[in-house]
């Protein structure tokens, strides 16, 4: 009996010490995992290939403006990118050179050649500087255009071909990246070398809108009127005249852009500025010099650049112009260019017929005429739901590849993120994605988005 007792006794002081064990087991800290290698942040990959004398130097002056943005950027040389670097880009710019517009190096073909499916979707644009420009078809920097669009990614502009050297094309250059988290207010790389006009005009033609006022703006030179094409931009100094005028050194504003809206035939420059507004709510440096600031009868510094992106197609080729906003500034150019009778087709969105219906006597006075066969005006407020120029596109499909089997050029102004995306998406879905890099190519399918 006692046997039993002294067992009993040890298999209890047994129980309480696995117990004890145990309840220690609880209250140790679990074991910590192996600890995993950080993925890095993401950044703007900017890719340099060609003659590094001419391609690295803009590549590190966009890297280095990102930077002083606050944007994470990565300077890598074509040459060096794996396929499994792009899963921590975030946008992807490319700066091209080359003698003839074909890439001297091998490794260069990597985009042509590959299948890359991280780059869908990503954000990308691509300088090419040459020589002399080569046929779009052959020059590298519209081939690897369209081969980022076959792959899936966005372009945030057309591929920009040039002859190096164009301080213009810098700027533009320039423009793209605050697309990508850059600064619009960083002082110009090559500062534009302005002439003397003088603000004549400025009238509000959207009033009572619910958007941002847009307005009609007109400037007469001080010197002999210059001449440009159909398509043409003008560069703005956000500024006093005085202070980017027979001044030394570089201007402390960065310049804005803007279609022209006129002919030279029309006696001066025409502009259509909407008011545009920063993340603070505040007045952007364009719009408060030339919306409020500035006033009729002063002085504005200005420099004309020519814009081949946007030139005009021969009148025998049909033109549908898309666009909406302060768009119309683009397409007004190249309608009044159009001889009476040739095939022209409008399609233009904004918000209410009321009060956005811009330019509405003139475009009147189009149809009247004959520079537009058919013009479409959409208005997304009008109606119970809101209906976008691209759900235009889409209603219209027979219409549509009616005139392009007509060989008609296609003509986009306007908003990039918004607009212009939505009408590429609505095109590659009616046209097919291999028919519209081929317009591109050929020069049909053309874009000016901001």
């Amino acid at each position: 009996m006692l046997a039993w007792a002294g067992f009993a006794v040890m298999i209890a002081a047994a129980l309480a010490l696995l117990t004890l064990i145990f309840r220690q087991m609880r209250r140790a800290p679990a074991a910590l995992p192996r600890a995993r290698r950080p993925r890095p942040d993401k950044a703007v990959f900017v890719i340099w290939a060609g003659d590094e004398s001419d391609a690295s130097p803009i590549a590190t002056r966009t890297a280095q403006s990102l930077r002083s943005a606050g944007v994470a950027s990565r300077l890598v040389a074509i040459t060096d990118l794996s396929d499994r670097a792009f899963h921590f880009a975030s946008a992807l710019l490319f700066v091209i050179s080359s003698r003839d517009g074909q890439q001297d190096i091998d490794e260069a073909e990597f985009f042509l050649q590959r299948e890359l499916p991280a780059i869908a979707g990503l954000p990308y644009a691509v300088l090419s500087l040459t020589n002399l420009l080569p046929d779009p078809k052959e020059d590298y920097g519209s081939r690897l255009d369209r081969r980022l669009r076959l792959l899936g990614a966005m372009p945030l502009s057309d591929s920009i071909e040039a002859v190096k050297g164009d301080a213009a094309v810098i700027r533009r250059w320039q423009q793209i990246l605050p697309l990508v988290g850059g600064s619009r207010d960083e002082a110009d790389w090559a500062a534009p070398d302005y002439t003397p006009w003088r603000m004549i005009s400025r009238e509000r033609i959207n009033s009572g809108s619910d958007g941002s006022p847009i307005f009609h703006i007109r400037l007469e030179s001080e010197e002999d009127l210059p001449h440009w094409e159909a398509g043409a931009i003008v560069e703005i100094y956000p500024g006093p005249a005085e202070d980017a005028i027979g001044t030394i050194g570089r201007p402390p504003l960065p310049h804005r852009q803007y279609s022209i809206a006129s002919l030279p035939a029309d006696g001066g420059i025409e502009m259509v500025v909407r008011e545009r507004h920063t993340a603070t709510g505040q007045l952007g440096l364009g719009s408060s010099w030339m919306c409020e600031m500035a006033q009729p009868g002063q002085r504005i510094a200005l420099r004309l650049r020519e814009n081949p992106g946007f030139a005009a197609p021969p009148d025998e080729i049909p033109m549908i112009l898309i666009g909406n906003g302060s768009g119309i500034a683009g397409l007004r150019a190249h309608i009044k260019a159009r001889p009476a009778g040739t095939r022209n087709w409008l399609i233009f969105g904004e918000r209410n017929s009321a009060h956005d219906c811009l330019m509405g006597s003139e475009i009147a006075h189009w149809v009247a005429t004959g520079h537009l066969e058919r013009c479409d005006l959409i208005f997304s407020r009008d109606g119970p739901e809101k209906r976008y120029v691209c759900h235009h596109i889409a209603e219209n499909e027979g219409s549509f590849l009616d005139w392009v089997l007509a060989d008609a050029a296609i003509f986009v102004c306007g908003n990039l993120h918004g607009m212009a995306t939505d009408v590429d998406t609505e095109l590659s879905r009616i046209l097919g994605r291999d028919v519209l890099d081929a317009m591109i190519a050929d020069g049909r399918y053309r874009r000016d988005v901001y």
